[in-house]
């Protein structure tokens, strides 16, 4: 795992193909504040790391080093996940088979489109 914040932030846009400039902006900052983070010469406010974990499709416990799982958090995700505690039991197996479903129904189209 990476050392800390600024080797995750750099790992995971380098692993995504992305340049400070891409990554800056996906997430609303400038690009000399990607370098400062990279660099470890600034640390982001926690807004400026919401930006960032949102735009590279992370949690920001892997950006902190807290986690060796890169955990995709998406706003839809988060939302989904946050309403899943104030369902019902019954409602929680409906919404994780329906998951499933489209999950298997995606790997069987993306099977389907690459012959």
């Amino acid at each position: 795992m990476p050392e800390n914040f600024g080797d995750s932030l750099r790992k995971v846009r380098e692993n995504l193909k992305l340049s400070q400039s891409d990554l800056a902006n996906r997430s609303g900052l400038q690009p000399s504040a990607i370098s400062h983070f990279e660099t470890g010469n600034r640390s982001p406010s926690f807004e400026n790391l919401k930006r960032l974990s949102e735009a590279l499709g992370i949690s920001i416990d892997y950006l902190l080093g807290r986690s060796t799982q890169l955990g995709t958090v998406t706003p839809v995700a988060e939302q989904i996940f946050r309403d899943f505690s104030k369902m019902t039991a019954n409602d929680q197996e409906s919404l994780a088979k329906m998951a499933s479903f489209l999950a298997e129904k995606n790997m069987t189209d993306k099977g389907t489109s690459s012959k």
